[in-house]
Parts: structure tokens; sequence; C-alpha cells
């Protein structure tokens, strides 16, 4: 039985502008662009999204939903100086890391590199060394299978800890929405909501056949992942095909302005994930869903490899051009690159953070 830990930040660029920024701490912070500018909220701070700030947010409207909220521009080459300090301190712990993003991490403990006895031991150590060598925090779960400690991760948020024992993961699972299981989206849950099936242990009751009818092959995955099995591995060393973000707006957006926004900042993370790992990508990729849900893929091929957000971001948006965006409201955008060529060996991986603990049966 594998133990996993998942590790992610609170409000990762937000909780970093405020350590370095006295002044702001207790007050709502958004990382993003301009609101005179049409800018996206990148990162929004606790007590921004106690207004109802969110990320992907037109700034504009963070602005009018909290008038005091101060908008700061994004420093990502910091945010990276960051994460770099907490990967050194996840490798402590474990020689099986898989980062997930700038801010969030599995480990693998099953071996008991720090010699604590327990995974929740472990995470508990990581969040204490990160609260008090990086002053920040961040919330972990601890499961037998990585679903289950990703949902953990998220249950006590912010600043929290969640332990799951393989004796109890069914019994965590099963009142949760189903919406928190990894591949349910609004599509799927059109098709299982009607039919009552709303929680985790909804859908674990059924028969996987019914699964089946009603999903496809995706329904016995779906069935299984209810079940919390989830057999897969973390895997630190797997090569990248592809880098990309996305985000999902909580409104649709009609504003191309706004869209370019978040291409921009898009741009930037990807190409920062790409000059971490010493790779070049050579094609840019364009992801566009409407409100109608109907998804489009574009793709557009440099004349070179590269880790400049600048010809990225101009080849997204001439893609974005060639689209219905402006004329219909777009639910979900996001940019990759693929096509790698490596410069040099990895720096490593990156990520995560520490207090507040839930116990399921421990």
């Amino acid at each position: 039985m594998r133990k996993i830990i998942h590790v992610d930040m609170d409000a990762f660029y937000a909780s970093i502008e405020q350590r370095d920024r006295p002044h702001l701490r207790g007050r709502p912070v958004a990382v993003g662009g301009d609101p005179e500018g049409r800018g996206v909220v990148a990162a929004a701070s606790y007590e921004a999204r106690r207004f109802g700030v969110r990320s992907a947010m037109s700034s504009r409207v963070a602005a009018r939903l909290c008038p005091s909220l101060v908008f700061l521009p994004a420093e990502f080459g910091r945010y990276r100086a960051v994460s770099r300090r907490l990967h050194a301190i996840l490798a402590d712990y474990s020689d099986v890391i898989e980062p997930l993003s700038l801010d969030e991490a599995f480990l693998d403990v099953t071996p008991d590199k720090a010699g604590l006895g327990t995974a929740a031991r472990a995470a508990a150590d990581i969040r204490r060394r990160v609260r008090e060598e990086l002053r920040l925090t961040c919330s972990a779960g601890v499961a037998p299978v990585k679903l289950v400690a990703k949902i953990a991760s998220d249950f006590r948020k912010p600043d929290g800890l969640t332990v799951v024992p393989p004796g109890k993961v069914s019994t965590f699972l099963a009142p949760l929405p189903v919406k928190a299981l990894w591949g349910v989206g609004p599509a799927t849950l059109k098709r299982l909501e009607p039919l009552g099936l709303k929680t985790i242990g909804d859908v674990a009751a059924q028969p996987e056949s019914r699964l089946f009818a009603l999903l496809g092959s995706r329904g016995p995955q779906l069935w299984r992942l209810a079940r919390g099995e989830d057999e897969r591995p973390v895997r630190p060393d797997r090569p990248r095909k592809s880098r990309s973000v996305e985000q999902t707006f909580q409104e649709d957006v009609l504003d191309v302005e706004a869209l370019v926004a978040t291409l921009t900042s898009q741009a930037e993370r990807v190409c920062g994930g790409l000059r971490q790992a010493g790779e070049r990508g050579r094609t840019v990729t364009l992801k566009l869903r409407y409100a109608d849900f109907t998804t489009l893929t574009r793709a557009s091929t440099l004349s070179e490899p590269t880790d400049d957000p600048v010809p990225v971001l101009a080849a997204a948006r001439d893609m974005l051009d060639r689209t219905d965006a402006g004329l219909r409201p777009v639910r979900l955008i996001g940019i990759g690159l693929s096509g790698f060529v490596t410069d040099r060996p990895s720096d490593g991986p990156q990520l995560a953070l520490p207090l507040a603990t839930r116990s399921y049966g421990l």
C-alpha cells in the first residue's frame, strides 16, 4: 500500500506578495492585470476571495466586487525561485516527487526517507518547515492513492492537513460532490445529476455496467475512481510531451482584450516552466471552449524552438483572431507548447507548503 502526500500552496502568488510586503498582510490582494487595462486576475488572497474574487476573473469585475482590492503585477521569476526552495524541502522527505505546477506536487513517502514513521508526520513536518523557512502556508492531503490525496489537500484549505487512511477512503469520498472526481466537468454532470447521481457515493453504488451505458469507456474509469481505486504511481521522471495552462472563467467572456490578457499570463507561465526545465518548444496550441461547450484547438509551428513568451503569445493571438472569439462568449481558454528541444538538464521540479489537522480514523 502506497503512502502519498499531495502538497498545495495556499494562494501562492498572492501569499508571496503579502509575505514580502508587510503592509498588505490581512488585506485583499490580487495578482494580475490592471482593472483599467482590462486585465485578468491570476491569483487572489483569501481576504479577496471572501468578496467573491477568483482567479481568471476580469480585473474590472474583481474591483467592483472588492473596491479595496490591491492589484499587483505578476513577478514569475520570484515565484519560481520560491518554488525551487520548496522543492528542496520536499526532497528531504522523498526521492519520488511529481511536480504538477509551481504550487503543488505529489510525494510518495512509502520509503520513510525522513525517518518519521508515518506519512501524516512527514506531511506535518513539511508544513512546519515551509512555514518556518519560507514564511508561507500550504495545505496537504495524505492517502494511499493520488486521487484521494489530491482531494484531501483541498478539504481543509487554507493551511490545513487531512489524513485519509486506507480503511477510510470510501467514507471520505462518499459524501463529496461528484464534480470532485478528476475528469468530471459540466458535460458529465449534465448526464449524471438528472439521474440522482450527485455524490461520489452515488456513483460508487451503481453497477459498473450502468456507468458504461451512460458514459461509454469513461464510465468504468469514473466508477473505479469513485470507489477510491487509483493505481497511478507518483512519477517524477515522466517525460513531458507538452506544457500547457488553461483557465475556465466564472462568467463567459466576450471581450477579446480580456482573453488576450489571460493568454499573456498563460504564455509567461508556460515559458517559465520551459526555462526552468531547460526546454524550448516549437508548436504553439490554442484551446478555446465557447459558452455552449463547443471546444476547438488550433496549432501553429514556429520557425524555431523557443522559451520566449513573446513569439508564443503572438502565435496564440494570431490563432485567436481566426476564431469566433468576440462574437461568441468564451468559457475556457488555454495555451500550450510542444515539440520540445532540451538545452540542459532540469533544475528539478517545483512547489509547496504549512497547519490545522483533520484525521479520518487516526
